[in-house]
């Protein structure tokens, strides 16, 4: 039996020819998938930053060789016991000059409210390697952690004197090769400086004369003279001599802050309240969790930092319940607050501390200064 019948031609059926509508979509959806195949790997000149590691101020961090010491150690006085955490929040941010995020990144970060897209130049200046900037952030976390012993042991009635010390230069700065770096201003025209604002009002007073500077320079006084310059700064004119300043303190008792591998300023307050509760026999904290952030001076004052949202949702998921903000970044904090976490403003150490007893007794929180917004 025959399977096939060969005399029979088979005639096949005619393709359909699609619509021309369908024919024009089909490209048109082909042209757009190369295009974005095409952008994700261009160059962007944004950056991603999103919630970094939390840190306990009461616990402990990893030494250089991985070890694992006290994040706050104390010599020199009675230390105490301290309960739940006073953590210290950061910043990663993703990308640098030498490889930026691609724009489906940037996509992904523009629709998720714990990150936020940033101009690459707000975070890494024209000119400025991966290098520097990284050396300066070290800079300041040092200058962070002394400014903060200073502040709480002022706190706490402990005598603090202080001098002011020339770190490094500015970009085409007046008092390069006038100054050098590890100088210690001891006056400025005749007022002595023991504070950098102190040097700043000396020179704006002066309206642009040349500043006469009584160094110490390797154990001797010096008297040297530096012309400021005007510059804009954040879009104010100003006289500055153009040198970056750190603080030098005369601890009675020796403080130290072991955190590698985090720069920048931002840690501050936390460090403050963290060796206030380290050198205080009752909990600061009652127990609880709390995070926060904000810079801090000597004298206690609370300044404005960056990335404050990423830090609410890296505060919020480390399992925080309540968290202090610079009373100066309550604008970013309005409307961005993540569910599960209460937030408070401090300008001030007092402030922090104040808001701290009331979380300890259990007080009336409705009370305390706070940054309101609605829950995201």
């Amino acid at each position: 039996m025959a399977l096939f019948d060969e005399s029979v031609a088979v005639v096949p059926v005619p393709r359909r020819r699609m619509p021309r509508g369908t024919v024009v979509g089909v490209w048109a959806l082909t042209v757009a998938l190369l295009v974005l195949l095409v952008i994700t790997f261009l160059p962007t000149s944004y950056v991603i930053q999103r919630p970094g590691p939390v840190y306990n101020t009461l616990g402990t961090a990893a030494a250089a060789d991985g070890t694992q010491v006290p994040l706050i150690s104390v010599e020199g006085a009675e230390t105490f016991e301290t309960a739940g955490s006073l953590d210290l929040t950061t910043v990663q941010v993703v990308g640098n000059r030498e490889r930026t995020p691609s724009w489906f990144e940037l996509a992904t970060a523009w629709l998720d409210p714990s990150k936020a897209v940033v101009p690459l130049s707000s975070v890494f200046p024209e000119g400025q390697t991966s290098d520097q900037r990284n050396e300066q952030n070290a800079t300041l976390m040092v200058d962070s952690q002394q400014e903060a012993t200073a502040a709480a042991l002022t706190e706490l009635g402990y005598d603090v004197g202080s001098s002011v010390r020339v770190v490094e230069f500015v970009k085409d700065s007046p008092a390069e090769g006038v100054l050098e770096p590890d100088d210690v201003i001891v006056s400025a025209d005749g007022t002595p400086i023991d504070e950098a604002d102190t040097l700043r009002d000396v020179i704006k007073d002066g309206g642009g004369d040349p500043v006469e500077l009584v160094v110490l320079r390797n154990g001797t006084e010096q008297t040297v003279t530096v012309t400021p310059e005007s510059r804009e700064i954040e879009g104010e004119e100003t006289w500055i001599i153009g040198v970056v300043l750190i603080h030098d303190y005369d601890f009675p008792i020796d403080v130290t802050i072991q955190l590698d591998n985090v720069g920048g300023p931002s840690a501050g307050m936390m460090f403050a309240l963290g060796i206030v509760d380290t050198l205080t026999p009752d909990e600061l904290n009652g127990g609880k969790d709390v995070a926060g952030t904000g810079t801090i001076d000597a004298e206690g004052i609370v300044g404005p930092i960056g990335g404050i949202r990423q830090k609410l949702y890296g505060a919020r998921d480390a399992g925080a319940e309540y968290f202090l903000a610079p009373d100066r970044n309550c604008d970013e904090v309005v409307g961005h607050i993540p569910n599960g976490l209460r937030v408070f403003s401090t300008a001030t150490l007092e402030d922090s501390i104040t808001a701290l007893d009331a979380i300890a007794a259990g007080g009336d929180l409705d009370a305390l200064p706070t940054c309101t917004g609605a829950a995201s």
